[in-house]
């Protein structure tokens, strides 16, 4: 039984495991206002805004799609779709906005654009005035699709919310509502999905379920059910577990816990690995950022993942838990093969260890994919590094897309450790990538493809070590850094 709200009203419905919200929404409540485009998360058209009790006060209003995101996670939150945005003939500024700039054509796309316009004005509401900038509109709008080629009307309506009447939605002006949605609490009551508060539950859970998929953001898992028809008797949720949703801070770096989402995370990055945080930028859209996990990322060793490949270049850690249980292990030692990795049976991963930057030290990330928003990447490098003078030091080199595992390369960090930034070293490093590597060969790209781009990448890093160039030379670098 999953116990949330919807549009202000309570609900209390059953679900089977692999149920989406999207499934629940259309085929069990008649909310058909939400759409199905993609079933895979990439469209955008069954977005939805969701509130949840572990948020700060006031919940803000996290869009997320609908067609991947496990109907059961729906418990203790409040759901909100376009059928609860207007006041009976009022609209919404967002809906009333679309409807003034002609941004709806065919109108399949519209419910999902008008809850992401819903979550970017409710999100503004504390600076009215601010003017919306380029950047916010983008990442708020980045993981909607137009079919019509409508953008820009659609960003005209994103700019003409501010112009309209303010007409919350009448469950908004129920100041008790929050407080009641909250109370219904996270803890699942049901047989077919578990939802553990702490790591010695959720070990307890393995043992007697050892073939239960493991559940967090599911953006990537819940595609199996979705595209594959996969079926899962049970399934165990870790978006509860204590120890998996921390960000511990140290001396000398930081547990950051498996099912910490992006968007939770990406406060430090900001602070700490700015062109980490711009990566994050371009993984996926907004409403994945707002559920995927980084935990998720490693374990399901995929070759194109974003993160993995950043953090080898960061030296990163993991802390696995199982039946024997914790230990350590570098990231690097974690990846065996295609989707195989050095997980024991019943282990899991429980946080990721990110080291405090040294003063001197360097990143950057370049990620190539077919579009900018909302894409899988074809490759992606990741360059750290120290320069004293003109030599390079304690330099490492990742890359994803160009083997069946994110790695690092060796003989690339072999041909730059100690040397000069000169074309003559990079020459050398590019001489050492193509003899290391025997790239993928696939639909993103072909292994020449790969080979040359990772090459190109090579150049580029080189490109912005020269003292010569100019600022416009650095600002156009910068434009495709990340």
């Amino acid at each position: 039984m999953i116990e949330f709200f919807l549009n202000g009203r309570r609900q209390c419905v059953e679900a089977a495991p692999g149920t989406s919200v999207l499934e629940l929404l259309r085929e069990t409540l008649g909310h058909c206002g939400t759409k199905e485009g993609c079933a895979s998360g990439d469209c955008g058209a069954c977005t939805v805004a969701i509130a949840e009790a572990e948020s700060a006060q006031p919940a803000p209003w996290r869009t997320a799609n609908a067609c991947i995101t496990p109907a059961h996670q729906l418990q203790g939150c409040h759901l909100v779709t376009v059928e609860g945005l207007a006041q009976g003939e009022a609209l919404h500024p967002a809906q009333a906005a679309m409807v003034e700039c002609h941004a709806s054509q065919c109108g399949f796309c519209t419910p999902g654009i008008v809850m992401s316009l819903f979550a970017l004005h409710e999100s503004r509401r504390q600076v009215p005035a601010t003017p919306l900038a380029s950047q916010t509109l983008e990442a708020a709008l980045g993981g909607n699709l137009c079919r019509c080629t409508g953008y820009r009307p659609i960003r005209d309506a994103a700019h003409a919310m501010s112009t309209q009447p303010d007409s919350p939605p009448a469950w908004a002006e129920d100041a008790s509502l929050e407080s009641t949605w909250r109370a219904l609490g996270r803890a699942s009551c049901a047989t077919h999905y578990h939802t553990p508060q702490h790591l010695t539950e959720l070990k307890q859970l393995r043992r007697e379920h050892p073939q239960a998929p493991l559940v967090a953001g599911a953006t990537d898992l819940w595609l199996g059910a979705t595209q594959r028809l996969e079926q899962w008797p049970v399934v165990i949720d870790l978006r509860q577990v204590a120890e998996l949703r921390r960000i511990e801070a140290e001396e000398t770096g930081w547990w950051i816990g498996a099912a910490v989402t992006y968007r939770e995370w990406e406060p430090l990055l900001q602070a700490h690995y700015p062109a980490f945080a711009h990566l994050l930028e371009r993984l996926g859209s907004a409403q994945i950022r707002h559920r995927a996990t980084v935990g998720g990322n490693i374990a399901n060793a995929s070759p194109i993942g974003d993160t993995p490949p950043v953090l080898l270049a960061l030296e990163a850690r993991l802390r696995l838990a199982g039946p024997e249980g914790e230990r350590e292990l570098p990231l690097s030692a974690f990846f065996l093969d295609y989707r195989k990795t050095a997980l024991r049976a019943g282990e899991c991963i429980v946080a990721i260890w990110l080291p405090r930057p040294e003063p001197d030290a360097q990143l950057r990330v370049w990620k190539l994919s077919k579009r900018r928003e909302d894409d899988i990447s074809t490759l992606l490098g990741a360059f750290h590094w120290r320069q004293t003078g003109e030599r390079l030091h304690d330099v490492r080199v990742a890359f994803g897309g160009m083997a069946a595992t994110p790695l690092r390369v060796p003989t690339v960090e072999a041909a730059l450790e100690g040397k000069p930034a000169t074309s003559e070293t990079f020459a050398d490093a590019k001489h050492a990538l193509r003899a290391a590597l025997t790239p993928l060969d696939d639909v993103r790209g072909s292994a020449e493809y790969r080979l040359t781009a990772a090459a190109n990448l090579l150049e580029r890093w080189a490109l912005t070590l020269d003292p010569s160039r100019d600022d416009t030379q650095e600002v156009a670098l910068d434009a495709y850094a990340h």
